[in-house]
């Protein structure tokens, strides 16, 4: 089978949606199918497999290549997609790149799977300036290429009470209708697309690594600290307002006796920088962006990962990978404890940072939990490889298929 990926964000950027691509793309590959990647670059990419879409000139928000004008990237991918002979085209994300990857799809009866990675709405509220104002420019810009008829947003849950997040629902609603088949990574969002009016079909289908990031990550070892030692502590991801940085240094900062590593770049580094910096006793170091092999070597020397982020995250890849090297998890988001293996984290009794702190406390006072965590996490390594995914991953585009012809 031919898979064409069609994505706004993909590497060198780092993100989740990043990584998840990548381990698609190299377990599909290894069973036998040919999987293209199309995406904005800042460059000309070395590897043939992965094809730049016309890409805006000194114009990356948030750092990200951004692909324009959206009527050159359909119409490239267009001839692309009829060269290639492909037969499923895998859309990411929901902005340019993904809405030309639908065009030209659409144009060729070329069937659209389409995974829904995360809240748009809280992305949006978030990092963009004036979101009143920019969120309306961005969805006017998605509807002139995309029909919005097709989503009816339910305005009485709690997410969707501004008129900023219904906006970005519609978008995200009607984009997954305008798919033949949807691909949801956690029950708790598949769950709330539902409640607002996604009629495709949807699987949750969880991500996974593939067997090169568990190759680097190694084989992992049983978390133990010894006496007198500090328990070290970690944090990974993006550097924004939705993934709450500040509640982590908030809880660092009651917790002594703890050593705390950020690694992560974003809009809030400058003010994460400054509020590390007094923080007593140098208990945090914020090391800013790094390749994920220097973050697979930071879990190996970790004693426990932190996840602060609350009604954002999806499916956290750094999550997936600290359960490949041993390193068991603290969430703060309820939704998120499906993701941790059982008996292999913790979630924090409150969201704020007064729980978090009361979890790392916890952990600190008590090494054999720690340790008891870690074996859990150990246990249930297998889950987390993409490989056991392949197969439910095929079949979704095989019911695809059967839904256009």
């Amino acid at each position: 089978m031919r898979i064409a990926m069609v994505t706004d964000y993909y590497l060198p950027t780092l993100g989740g949606v990043q990584t998840v691509i990548k381990a698609h793309k190299e377990e599909l590959e290894r069973s036998g199918h040919e999987v293209l990647v199309f995406a904005p670059l800042s460059a000309p990419s070395a590897d043939p497999s992965v094809i730049r879409l016309p890409t805006a000139r000194g114009f990356a928000p948030d750092g990200y290549p951004f692909t324009w004008s959206p009527a050159a990237a359909a119409a490239m991918l267009q001839q692309e997609l009829r060269a290639h002979a492909v037969d499923v085209a895998h859309v990411h994300t929901e902005m340019f790149a993904a809405l030309a990857g639908f065009e030209a799809a659409r144009a060729l009866g070329i069937p659209v799977v389409q995974t829904m990675h995360g809240r748009v709405d809280v992305y949006t509220r978030s990092v963009l300036p004036l979101p009143g104002i920019t969120t309306a420019l961005l969805a006017g810009m998605h509807r002139r290429r995309m029909s919005h008829d097709r989503s009816d947003v339910d305005s009485s849950s709690p997410y969707t009470r501004t008129r900023t997040a219904r906006r970005m629902w519609r978008l995200m609603v009607s984009q997954a209708n305008h798919a033949d088949h949807v691909i949801v990574p956690s029950a708790h969002f598949a769950q709330k697309l539902s409640a607002q009016g996604v009629e495709t079909p949807i699987t949750v289908l969880s991500n996974g690594l593939e067997r090169s990031v568990l190759d680097a990550a190694g084989i992992p070892e049983v978390r133990i600290v010894p006496p007198g030692e500090q328990l070290r502590v970690m944090w990974c991801g993006r550097l924004s307002p939705e993934k709450r940085p500040d509640v982590f240094l908030e809880a660092v900062g009651q917790v002594p006796g703890i050593a705390a590593h950020m690694y992560g770049d974003g809009v809030s580094r400058a003010a994460v920088s400054r509020r590390a910096a007094d923080l007593p006793d140098g208990r945090i170091r914020v090391h800013g962006s790094v390749a994920q092999s220097e973050v697979l070597a930071a879990m190996r020397e970790a004693h426990v990962l932190v996840s602060s982020s609350l009604d954002f995250d999806n499916q956290p890849m750094v999550i997936l990978e600290a359960i490949a090297t041993g390193l068991p998890v603290i969430v703060t988001d309820p939704d998120l404890a499906e993701t941790l293996p059982p008996g292999g984290g913790l979630v924090t009794e409150t969201p704020d940072a007064a729980g978090l702190a009361a979890a790392l406390t916890r952990l600190r006072d008590d090494p054999a939990l720690l340790t008891a965590l870690s074996e859990a996490a150990i246990a249930h390594r297998d889950l987390v490889a993409q490989h056991t995914h392949r197969e439910a991953l095929v079949a979704v585009y095989d019911a695809a298929l059967d839904a256009v012809r």
